[in-house]
């Protein structure tokens, strides 16, 4: 935890456009702002975007500081619009704690028409992002298929799925959304999330009337509880074969595990970044035939989006879906009293059914995180 670059910065002073959409929604919120999440009212206003970076600041500021998260769990990042009050919270708040990495394209907007003017804490500061083209799934499926002897219609299936990426790609030029500089979905690497975890945690150390004792003293209990997570995933993953290690999820928001883990992205039902896009016939036939090439045995949906194609997919290729409440937690976490209700429980879930679908018993938890 040294030598860290605080992720501090300023934000420029609003736009007049901006602040006369603030006052509309000055009027709008009336007099109150959202409640805060788990914390008083005294110290600086924090405001987090996403669940993810949400559950990272409460765990850095405890009760110390009041925290309002902008994003419900199970609510989609790509679409957010946030109300009124949310711009009335963002107005007052001393701090804001983003993702980054592009994942909130309505931020530019929501900070001009709150007329914010605090502390922009940007999580995915000095971390590497995937580009939009890479799909770092491809370079391993010939490798999975001939080890389970499906070369020629792993190379059917290739043929078919880079046809329906271009058709995919060429529409997308037209969509108007801006996905920023790469795949956003940092957090699905544990080794990734500390580092959003020390970025937060160097960027609230800065914010004025932030208790600096009690965020030094949660990052590093909360920094073992994210080694620990690393080491028990990595442990029971390599209990299985790399060329069996296959994953089928219900959009691309998984690259970093991927990488993290050696495994082969097979592909997902939403070929997209954004889990509002649609897949076309052409992609769902790909991915079907990329199913059976490669002998995956399991499509995953994922608990903010709607299961029908995933599940559609799975009964076509003949293998299991998990959905509902084993539907893994990918863009948001989940609501309270579910698995995925904070970080960790969330990529423990993922973990526990990613490796079950492989036949894998997971190993005992240690001691950091249970409990």
């Amino acid at each position: 935890m040294t030598n860290r670059s605080s992720a501090l910065r300023r934000l420029p002073a609003t736009l007049a456009g901006g602040a006369v959409l603030a006052t509309a929604a000055l009027a709008l919120a009336g007099c109150s702002a959202p409640a805060a999440s788990g914390a008083s009212g005294d110290g600086p206003k924090i405001v987090a975007t996403t669940t993810q970076v949400g559950d990272f600041t409460r765990e850095l500021v405890g009760d110390s500081a009041p925290v309002t998260q902008l994003l419900s769990p199970g609510q989609s990042a790509h679409s957010f619009d946030p109300s009124a009050a949310q711009l009335l919270a963002l107005s007052q708040a001393d701090a804001l704690v983003v993702n980054g990495g592009g994942l909130e394209s309505w931020l530019d907007d929501a900070v001009q028409a709150s007329g914010f003017d605090g502390a922009l804490i940007d999580a995915s500061t000095g971390i590497e992002l995937h580009g939009t083209d890479d799909h770092d799934h491809d370079h391993d499926d010939a490798d999975a298929a001939e080890a389970h002897d499906e070369t020629e219609a792993t190379d059917a299936a290739d043929d078919a799925a880079d046809a329906a990426d271009a058709d995919h790609d060429e529409s997308a030029d037209h969509d108007g959304h801006d996905h920023g500089a790469g795949n956003p979905h940092i957090w699905t690497d544990p080794e990734l999330a500390e580092q959003m975890f020390e970025n937060i945690a160097d960027g609230l150390a800065a914010v004025p009337g932030v208790d600096t004792a009690v965020v030094a003293q949660n990052e590093t209990a909360y920094l073992a509880k994210l080694d620990a997570l690393d080491e028990w995933i990595t442990e029971n993953v390599e209990t299985v074969p790399v060329a069996e290690r296959l994953l089928v999820t219900n959009h691309d928001a998984f690259t970093y595990f991927v990488d993290a883990y050696d495994v082969t992205f097979v592909g997902s039902v939403i070929p997209s970044f954004d889990d509002n896009a649609e897949p076309s016939a052409a992609e769902i036939d790909a991915l079907v035939d990329r199913i059976r090439a490669t002998g995956a045995t399991a499509v995953f949906s994922e608990a903010s989006i709607s299961p029908k194609a995933a599940e559609t997919i799975a009964a076509e290729a003949g293998v299991t879906v998990y959905s509902g409440s084993d539907a893994l937690y990918g863009d948001s976490l989940g609501v309270e009293g579910s698995d995925g209700a904070t970080y960790l429980g969330s990529q423990l879930h993922n973990a526990r059914l990613i490796l079950e679908s492989w036949g894998v018993t997971p190993t005992a938890l240690p001691e950091a995180l249970q409990g």
